[in-house]
């Protein structure tokens, strides 16, 4: 019987220089539902990562360690190497477009500037997978963008996180469900 196979992967920068960095909140908040899973991501050097099986639905957790501009082959090779096509995708990631704590849903489009999306779109070579688009908030008129999302949260950011990551988790379950739901209704033809 097939089995429903999902990718899940954050995305971030490797290192402790970056660890509470605005750019890091997919790599945060993978590693919080991981453990909310009981799911161990395991070190290749190249990427954190785990398969775990939950509920009967295959899940494959994901951190590439390349650093943010480079996340595509991790995630492309993923896919590939399980047979998980890009609408089974999902990543995780800063959105400096919304106000901090915005959270939204998007499947396909472009990468919006973001250079982690950019190679993922590049080296998975199509653009169809989901993204759930975390708010970091703008760069202050004398910022660079760049500046902005290599940079900590605030301390009262960083503080209201676990709420976020909540809410972001239930967006996360509901997306299962509809993958679930389409896969069920593909499986009954």
């Amino acid at each position: 019987m097939a089995q429903l196979k999902l990718l899940i992967a954050g995305l971030g920068n490797p290192g402790a220089k970056y660890e509470r960095n605005r750019h890091n909140v997919g790599f945060l908040l993978l590693d919080d539902l991981a453990k909310d899973w009981g799911a161990s991501l395991q070190n290749s050097n190249k990427e954190e990562k785990t398969k775990i099986d939950k509920n009967g639905i295959f899940f494959y957790l994901l951190k590439p360690l390349e650093y943010m501009n480079l996340s595509g082959r991790a995630i492309a090779e993923a896919a590939r190497k399980n047979g998980i096509p890009p609408e089974n995708i999902l990543v995780l990631h800063d959105e400096v477009d919304f106000p901090f704590s915005k959270l939204k849903f998007k499947q396909g489009g472009g990468h919006g500037g973001h250079n982690g999306l950019r190679d993922i779109i590049e080296k998975l070579g199509s653009p169809n997978f989901f993204r759930l688009r975390f708010g970091v908030g703008k760069p202050g008129e004398s910022s660079l963008t760049a500046d902005h999302v290599l940079s900590n949260f605030t301390k009262e950011e960083w503080e209201r996180l676990p709420d976020l990551f909540s809410e972001s988790k239930e967006k996360i379950a509901n997306w299962v469900r509809e993958r679930e739901i389409l896969f069920q209704k593909a499986s009954d033809k």
